[in-house]
């Protein structure tokens, strides 16, 4: 027997097996994923009844940020319609279109993932404080074996895109419900015994006590003369003005004459008398 008849006898044996095997398994096949979001049903449902907001967690989205997306029909609610193309052919061309969407707690949609039609759907429901969804994926593969291989490897084909957008959708939802906080400016704390709030002005302290300022003029507990504050006026010396005599006045500050004694009159002088010649 010629090598090429071999060669298309075991071909066809192989397809046999392969077309047996395929009888056995499943004709449909279900995909899906599920994650839980902290935020009421109410919350969540709008990020999957309203296809424009789709691109905000797509998957292929965060694949490829170039990805061509179109919307048709209503903005949600059935009939909504988004299409969506991307030049990786891993990502390919897809749509889907909801057929069905009950109030915070399902949305039905017909799908198409690169070819790939079935049905998709978000299933919502109430976890804690919190609300779980469920994303799956139908796949009828009817009576052809090829449709039931297919749908073995449907599993790693889609669940780890839909494992990617709803992690994505978890991160979204929470962050929009997250609340805005102006930032707390933060005060070092200083060393023990020291206050951290600021130093308030506070009148003339007395004389010998530590940290009381010195008076202009004046003298500092230890007997030294203390120094004039910026700005403030010359304070006169003792003994340099003489009695009656005004100081001399100085640019821009004002000097104070120390009050004096006006001396006593002196008597009137005594009459000379004339004598007799």
């Amino acid at each position: 027997m010629r090598p090429l008849v071999r060669l298309v006898l075991g071909l066809v044996g192989l397809v046999a097996i392969l077309a047996a095997v395929a009888v056995g398994l499943p004709a449909h096949v279900t995909v899906a994923r599920t994650v839980v979001i902290n935020a009421p049903e109410s919350a969540v449902f709008p990020y999957v009844n309203n296809l424009h907001r789709f691109g905000d967690w797509s998957p292929w989205k965060l694949r490829d940020p170039q990805l061509a997306i179109t919307y048709g029909g209503p903005e949600e609610g059935k009939g909504a319609l988004i299409q969506w193309t991307s030049q990786k052919p891993s990502i390919g061309t897809g749509n889907m279109q909801i057929s069905d969407s009950n109030l915070n707690r399902s949305v039905e949609l017909a799908a198409n993932f690169n070819n790939l039609e079935g049905t998709s759907s978000f299933e919502i429901a109430p976890s804690g404080s919190g609300s779980k969804i469920t994303w799956s994926f139908g796949y009828d593969t009817g009576s052809s074996p090829l449709k039931r291989w297919k749908a073995l490897m449907l599993d790693g084909f889609i669940g780890s895109e839909y494992r990617a957008g709803l992690d994505r959708l978890k991160e979204t939802v929470e962050a929009d419900r997250r609340p805005l906080t102006s930032p707390t400016p933060s005060v070092t704390p200083g060393p023990p015994g020291v206050s951290s709030q600021p130093e308030q002005p506070s009148g003339a302290l007395p004389g010998g006590v530590a940290g009381a300022p010195v008076p202009p003029g004046g003298t500092t507990p230890s007997g030294q003369p203390g120094q004039a504050a910026p700005g403030a006026p010359a304070a006169p010396a003792t003994g340099s003005q003489t009695a009656g005599t005004p100081s001399s006045p100085q640019t821009g500050a004002t000097t104070t004459v120390p009050e004096t004694t006006a001396p006593a009159p002196a008597p009137p002088p005594k009459k000379k008398r004339r004598r007799n010649q």
